[in-house]
Order: structure tokens, then sequence, then C-alpha cells
């Protein structure tokens, strides 16, 4: 039956994912040497590049996107309790507390994750990227309007400014003035206020729980607990805005392209979002915020040249120049914000 086919592609898939992400991540966290992490940088940029890939071509085949982004979440949850299940990686130890605390960091997660879906699907991924190279903006607005404020060095304000102005840029066709997707470009934002949000809300909680051994919470269990969270938070956004439409678009997406390649971009999507999340948490828990902000700064170079090539985007000289200006601001953010206070002079 075709049902008993899927079932076992997708497990056979799931047990070598399994084994795949706990080898890179156990290996790089017991001996964070430069070659390893070097590895992981290897394997979150490539786990990122097919992602959005296989997203994209996912998005073009089913016109069912809330349901697409809730999917790929499943895919994640399917691997972390195989873990936890088979005793590869110790289960989480929460009290109800802890899981109330981590609600709404799963919440905003979720919402991050649906809105970054929802602009690659309903415009160029490439665009997508080029709008969330404005997460700073939000997170730096957040950061003040939120307590405890977070207040950052003065320089790091002034390369906002670039970032905004290089993504205005980009919004500008020759000969057609503002031109963009207004759709993707909300979608985007919208994944950008949450992910700020989550990082808002979120460091303080996650920083508890790691702290607190018995809690079994280092940085692949914060993940896994996460993405357990934000699915079951993207499922009243499924009900409400496809369930009456959901089997009528699956249906239509298998007559058009065939049940055998949607369900493999769908699990493909989920396998490489599971996959490269936890190697970036890996990789910040090693090195730091700073050197991941700056590192996922120049991952979405690759992604816009990749998305271009594979999707045929266009790229007119304003969209080039004006995403370069954006992720240059976006870099020198990174490196600004946490400059560290200047020393008091002995008196």
């Amino acid at each position: 039956a075709f049902s008993q086919k899927v079932q076992i592609e997708l497990f056979h898939k799931l047990f070598v994912a399994k084994f795949v992400i706990n080898t890179v991540y156990s290996r790089v966290t017991m001996s964070a040497s430069p070659a390893k992490l070097f590895g992981l940088v290897a394997a979150w940029y490539a786990g990122n590049t097919f992602y959005n890939i296989f997203n994209k071509q996912a998005a073009n085949m089913i016109d069912a996107h809330w349901f697409l982004a809730s999917a790929q979440l499943v895919v994640g949850i399917g691997i972390s309790l195989i873990m936890w299940g088979s005793g590869i990686r110790k289960a989480p130890n929460l009290t109800s507390a802890d899981r109330m605390a981590c609600i709404p960091i799963g919440l905003f997660a979720s919402l991050a994750h649906c809105g970054t879906v929802l602009a690659s699907a309903v415009g160029a991924v490439s665009f997508a990227q080029i709008v969330k190279a404005c997460e700073p903006v939000f997170a730096a607005v957040v950061g003040l309007l939120l307590p405890p404020a977070d207040v950052k060095p003065i320089l790091a304000y002034f390369m906002l400014l670039p970032i905004v102005g290089g993504v205005g840029l980009a919004c500008v066709k020759e000969g057609k003035g503002v031109d963009i997707n207004v759709q993707a470009f909300l979608f985007a934002s919208l994944a950008n206020l949450a992910a700020a949000l989550k990082g808002k809300l979120g460091s303080s909680v996650t920083k508890e729980l790691k702290a607190d051994k018995s809690k079994n919470m280092d940085a692949a269990n914060v993940y896994g607990v996460m993405n357990i969270i934000s699915f079951i938070c993207t499922i009243p956004f499924v009900v409400f805005t496809e369930a009456s439409t959901l089997t009528e678009s699956w249906n239509a997406a298998v007559e058009e392209h065939g049940s055998a390649p949607l369900i493999k971009n769908i699990l493909l999507s989920g396998l490489f979002f599971y996959f490269y999340n936890e190697c970036a948490f890996a990789f910040t828990a090693n090195v730091g915020s700073v050197t991941s902000s700056v590192l996922n700064t120049a991952k979405r170079v690759i992604i816009i040249v990749v998305s271009a090539v594979v999707f045929n985007e266009a790229m007119e000289r304003n969209t080039v120049i004006g995403s370069a200006i954006a992720i240059c601001g976006t870099l020198a953010y990174s490196l600004t914000s946490k400059a560290p206070a200047p020393k008091k002079k002995a008196e």
C-alpha cells in the first residue's frame, strides 16, 4: 500500500538522520577544536541551503503553507523522540513550571519559522532573506521596549541605518520605483519580530535550564523541546487558515506533481530544518552569540546566491547592491552590539 511505502521511507530517513545529527553534535561538543567547529559550520550552512531549496520546492507544489511549516516540525519531533526513546540522548527532565516557562519561547519560535516559510512561499527566497537581514532592527527595538532594557553601544544603533537603507534600495526596481511583494515582506517581517521576541524572552529561561544539569537541557535538548512546543503552537493557525481546504489542496498537489515528490520535499525540508538548527545551536553553545551572529549573516549571502541560481530569481543591480549593504550592516551590527563597555580609569 502507498501509505506503507511512505511509513517505510519516513522511518528510514529518520533513522539515518538520527545517527548523522547525533554524531555531528556529540563529536563537536565533546571537543570543540577549530577543525570540528569548521565542520559544524559547514554542516549548518549546507543544511540551511538544502532546507531552503526543498522548502521552496514543497511550497511551489502545495498551496497550504501553514500546514507545510507545521509538517516540517513534525519531522524534527520524530527525530527527537527516537533519540530520547533509544537512549542515544538523555531525555529532558522538566517540571510543569519549566514547560510553562518555555511556552512563550516556543510560540514565537513557531511564528518565526512559519513567517519564514510563508515569505519564501509567496515570494522569492532571495527577497525573503534580504528582508530577514533586518532582524537586528527588530531585536534592537524589542530590546529597548521590553524590560529589562537591553541598551547597545551607540555605534551599534548607527549600524542599523545601512540595514534599513540596504533593504529599501533592494526594493527599488529600475524604471518602476518601489516594487515589492507586500505579502512576502509582511511575512518576513513577522518572522523578524517573532525571532526578536523569542531572543528577548528566551535567553534567561534557557540559560537557567542549561545551568541545572539534572534537567538534561543541553543545546540540543533545548531545541528539541522548543520544536515540540512550536509544533503545538502551529496547530491553531493550520486549523483556522487551511483546515477547510487542506484535503482539496493536497489532492490538487498530488494530481499535478505526484504524491512521492510532494512527500519527499516535505520530508527532506523537515529533516534539513532540524539538522541545520541543531548544528547552529551546538555552534552557538561553543563560541557564543556574537560569532554565531556573524556567521548567520554570511549564511544569508550563500542562500541568496544559491536560490537565485536554482529558482532563476531575478537579481537586478539595486537588489544586489541593496542586499550587500544590508548584509554588511547586519555584520557590523553583530560586531558592535556586543562591544565591551569602556573600562573606568582608576582615580
